[in-house]
């Protein structure tokens, strides 16, 4: 099974890869049979500690996970300490609202040498494997622009230094506000691929913290807004021909690989731990089967619905 191509019942093939944290967990890459590693979230490099990682600190942890995965591809998020993190070395003080405050891709904009130096680091390991670099929390076309220049620059930055790096290395964009989903659009002529950050796109969607005890029975992934924002998004990005992935804990939910599948996702992130479980219902999901069940999900706008349809659709017995 784990060795197994994931493919669904009708031979249409579907890519399961993992997300990881520590360069440590690349072994469990290869135990768990993923076709490489969807997100590496970079933060652990930058917390818990009283300063910033040198750029050959970043490096050198880049280049050994790279090397390690031994020809699978590695998409490295940009750092983004989260929402519940305050380093050290961070002069910016602690926000009223964290989560609507300087965090992802507006961190690393107000901070550029902090930034670039991570871009070199990338770009320099990218000769060791096949990274990938994606940027978090993208709010709109505007901020995507100045994260390219950004990248750019630091291009430009290594070439002045006789340094190489791999030309064809692929930049990508999460996307995790509903802002960023409405425009997906105008993102598309500028990066080489997508992937859906379900746990904050709901958050923010749905305007509730899901580490609130208080609200977080409201947290719902399949709430008929937050189906139309990942149906838009995975929609457009295929017709562009640019490819898209979910990497929030809906890609490792057995339970909603069906409807993912009949959104039209080809492409799942997820913790290594779930990757078996997500594989058996691909292997066991024909796509004609689902599509109709799947069709009057992402019509309705009655949440009763949406579960009594869900529950439907996880008992559809495949041809």
């Amino acid at each position: 099974m784990r060795k197994a191509n994931a493919k669904t019942l009708d031979g249409t093939p579907i890519e399961l890869v993992a997300n990881i944290e520590l360069p440590s967990d690349v072994d469990d890459i290869h135990r768990s049979g993923a076709m490489g590693v969807g997100l590496f979230r970079s933060e652990f490099l930058f917390l818990g500690r009283d300063t910033l990682p040198t750029e050959d600190e970043q490096y050198e942890a880049y280049r050994r996970v790279a090397e390690n995965l031994k020809g699978l591809p590695v998409t490295i998020r940009t750092m983004d300490p989260g929402t519940d993190k305050n380093p050290k070395w961070l002069n910016h003080g602690v926000a009223d609202n964290p989560a609507l405050g300087l965090t992802g891709i507006r961190l690393c904009l107000a901070e550029p040498q902090m930034f670039r130096a991570q871009l070199r680091a990338l770009l320099r390991a990218s000769r060791h494997g096949k990274i990938k670099v994606m940027f978090p929390m993208i709010s709109s076309l505007p901020e995507l622009k100045q994260a390219l220049a950004q990248f750019e620059y630091a291009k430009q930055e290594l070439r002045d230094n006789g340094q190489s790096y791999a030309e064809d290395i692929e930049i990508g964009a999460m996307i995790e506000i509903p802002s960023a989903a409405l425009v997906v659009g105008s993102f598309l002529k500028h990066i080489n691929f997508l992937s859906i950050g379900t746990n904050d796109l709901i958050q923010y969607t749905l305007a509730i913290d899901r580490n609130d005890d208080s609200v977080s029975h409201l947290y719902d992934p399949v709430h008929p807004a937050v189906l139309k924002l990942i149906l838009h998004t995975i929609k457009t990005a295929t017709k562009a021909g640019i490819p898209v992935s979910v990497c929030g804990e809906m890609a490792g939910d057995p339970s909603l690989t069906r409807l993912l599948l009949g959104m039209g996702l080809r492409r799942f992130s997820m913790h290594p731990a779930n990757l078996l479980a997500v594989k058996r219902v691909v292997l066991d999901t024909h796509l004609d089967s689902i599509g109709t069940v799947v069709g009057r999900m992402l019509r309705t706008e009655d949440p009763d619905k949406i579960a009594d349809l869900l529950q439907q659709l996880n008992a559809v017995a495949d041809a």
